[in-house]
């Protein structure tokens, strides 16, 4: 007689189906969770990363556009009418800002203005654009580009090419003019002359207003374009010299920082011997896009902005300051 082994198969119980799910659902949790983290700490490094890039590109345009104001190339003189020649007329939409002798080309009356700034009450502060952001400053810078024109032999590019305004100048005078062949000055060489023109104004993209870093810049005419996308604010603290001495102890030293606001006639036209020295930027750089899973409510300090309390916000939008002092190398200090 055969014996038969008979195998019973058996499944799981109801008991371990219910822990096996729980375990299972312990772990999902868990990978779900540092997925949701990891995706967080993407998007803030994202954030931040893009933060970083226009803060320091509006850095280095403003810091290389300041460091640069007032240089005339060989001409070391005071650039007005009393030595530098021109017969031009006004540039289309010219900038004019504050006091008598404050657009692109010098005029006959008061100090020509190669530095000027003011914190923005109205959107039309300067007569060439509408748009400025009310809060934020504008600021116009002159001078000519660093490097001189010259053709393949070194000698002084004659014609100036056409699109731009130039100066030809020597150490004691100089004239400007628009492009063509060069006016008659003794040992002299051509550079481009160019006038900027800073603010912040705030653009509509979909149904979030997006602040955008502004520049001005002459060719022909004064034309603006924006260059950096989250600049939300822009400002500036003017650092003077009251000393008149060249043998005083402290000439050549920044004796006060103060707002455009701040600043005196005398100081924008570089008279009574107070001259501005050195600037302070502040940039203040906000993501493009909010992100409503954050909440801003930081406090950040732009000089001496609302009476050095500095300014919140209160939503959803991060941000990042950045600060700089610029030393202006041409206010015709004598010594450092």
């Amino acid at each position: 007689m055969n014996n038969i082994n008979n195998t019973y198969q058996q499944g799981f119980s109801l008991l371990e189906v219910f822990i096996a799910l729980v375990i299972g659902l312990v772990i999902f949790a868990g990978v779900l969770s540092i997925f949701v983290g990891m995706r967080t700490t993407v998007t803030e490094t994202s954030s931040f990363g893009e933060l970083q890039e226009n803060g320091r590109f509006a850095m280095s345009v403003l810091t290389n556009d300041l460091s640069k104001q007032d240089f005339w190339g060989d001409y070391t003189g005071t650039f007005d009418l009393s030595s530098i020649n021109h017969t031009l007329a006004a540039p289309a939409n010219d900038c004019n800002g504050g006091g008598v002798n404050n657009n692109s080309f010098p005029l006959a009356t008061g100090s020509f203005r190669t530095i000027w700034g003011e914190t923005v009450s109205r959107a039309n502060p300067m007569g060439c654009f509408a748009d400025a952001k009310i809060g934020s400053d504008v600021i116009q810078i002159k001078r000519v580009l660093a490097d001189a024109l010259v053709d393949g032999l070194g000698d002084p590019l004659d014609p100036a090419p056409a699109g731009n305004y130039h100066l030809v100048a020597n150490s004691n005078d100089g004239i400007l003019f628009a492009s063509g062949a060069l006016p008659a000055v003794d040992n002299s060489r051509v550079w481009q002359y160019q006038h900027h023109v800073y603010y912040i104004r705030e653009e509509n993209q979909g149904n979030n207003k997006v602040p955008v870093l502004m520049q001005g810049q002459l060719t022909t005419r004064m034309s603006f374009a924006p260059i950096i996308d989250g600049i939300e604010m822009i400002r500036f603290m003017y650092g003077y010299d009251a000393d008149t001495d060249p043998d005083a102890a402290g000439y050549g030293v920044v004796d006060n920082f103060v707002s455009a606001d701040n600043v005196t006639e005398a100081m924008w036209d570089n008279t009574g011997g107070t001259k501005i020295i050195a600037v302070k930027i502040y940039v203040l750089a906000r993501n493009v896009l909010p992100d409503n899973n954050y909440i801003n409510n930081n406090t950040y300090f732009l000089g001496d902005l609302n009476d050095g309390k500095g300014i919140t916000f209160n939503d959803h939008n991060r941000r990042l300051l950045f600060s700089s002092t610029v030393t202006l190398y041409n206010a015709r200090v004598d010594s450092w």
